[in-house]
């Protein structure tokens, strides 16, 4: 029989993210639930033991260190070891951001596994929870203080496991484009963004190159020169102050890499796309515009 400790929070919920229950198991062997589903998140992470979950026609074996996650309203399925069972806290979960919350972090339920080492700081979350257990303002604040903190303990540790190669790949893309884009103005390299998306840079080259047909450093060329471009049309700021605006501290730097993409110096692209629009304004202005919606694309 499951040894269990379980707290269940009633009363009218409205809110971003708030706590429907939560709490700490000590299982037995073959203890199991379901098939069944819930009507909000629920968030196991394994102290202890070994068991399994199963969710869409997918088995996991599980053991300490790593969770899974349940959406509303899935059909699932686990059960702890007969040698080993496990033990685990967890904590369900509501609120209209808590979908898009979940999604951001990686979790679907193509995708309901992750990893992590925070056994310590998971288990002092939920038994917070559990000790703020009554009616009122403080205690709701605190438990669904918790609750973020629990959340944030898995997204700042944790990956997702069982991605495809795929999804990985775009996943990282995604996240490499969106720092450029954000960046491309300060004096960032490709280590950089490398790091903030915590792969190798070879990796991320080879992502790049199968995602976009350029290399990472190309990209960021690339956006920054497109952007130059624009601002070179549409503005008039000296051509030192856009190189500064581009991420380019040297402005001879700048001019070259310019004259690589464009064929010809900043100062001379401005003076041709103030001549009207020309066959090669017009071809230009479509450069930059297929450009910036191939980023955006990626961002959608």
């Amino acid at each position: 029989m499951e040894k269990a400790y379980e707290l269940e929070f009633s009363g009218e919920k409205k809110g971003s993210l708030f706590v429907n229950c939560c709490g700490i198991s000590r299982t037995e062997p073959f203890h199991s639930f379901g098939p069944a589903i819930k009507p909000h998140f629920v968030v196991h992470f394994v102290l202890s033991g070994k068991g399994k979950f199963s969710i869409g026609n997918k088995d996991y074996f599980l053991e300490a260190g790593y969770g899974f996650a349940i959406p509303p309203d899935e059909l699932t399925f686990y059960q702890a070891d007969e040698k080993d069972p496990w033990t685990y806290v967890w904590v369900g979960f509501h609120g209209n951001m808590a979908e898009e919350l979940m999604k951001d972090m990686g979790f679907s339920a193509a995708t309901p596994i992750f990893k992590s080492d925070k056994d310590k700081e998971f288990t002092k979350a939920v038994m917070d929870m559990m000790e703020h257990n009554t009616f009122g303002a403080a205690n709701d604040l605190r438990r669904n203080g918790q609750l973020y903190l629990f959340l944030s303990l898995i997204a700042e540790s944790a990956h997702v496991e069982e991605k495809g190669e795929i999804d990985k790949a775009d996943y990282y893309v995604r996240r490499a484009v969106d720092f450029i884009v954000s960046n491309y103005c300060n004096s960032i390299r490709i280590t950089d963004v490398a790091d903030y998306v915590c792969i190798n840079r070879s990796y991320l080259y080879t992502l790049f190159k199968n995602a976009m047909g350029m290399s990472p450093q190309q990209f960021l060329t690339t956006f920054r020169i497109t952007k130059a471009a624009e601002l070179l049309q549409t503005t008039d700021l000296p051509v030192e102050s856009i190189a500064l605006s581009c991420g380019y501290s040297d402005p001879l730097v700048f001019t070259k890499s310019f004259k690589q993409m464009k064929k010809m110096s900043p100062s001379s692209y401005r003076k041709e796309m103030q001549k009207g629009e020309t066959r090669k304004n017009k071809e230009y202005l479509k450069q930059i515009e297929d450009f910036i919606n191939q980023v955006n694309r990626l961002n959608s």
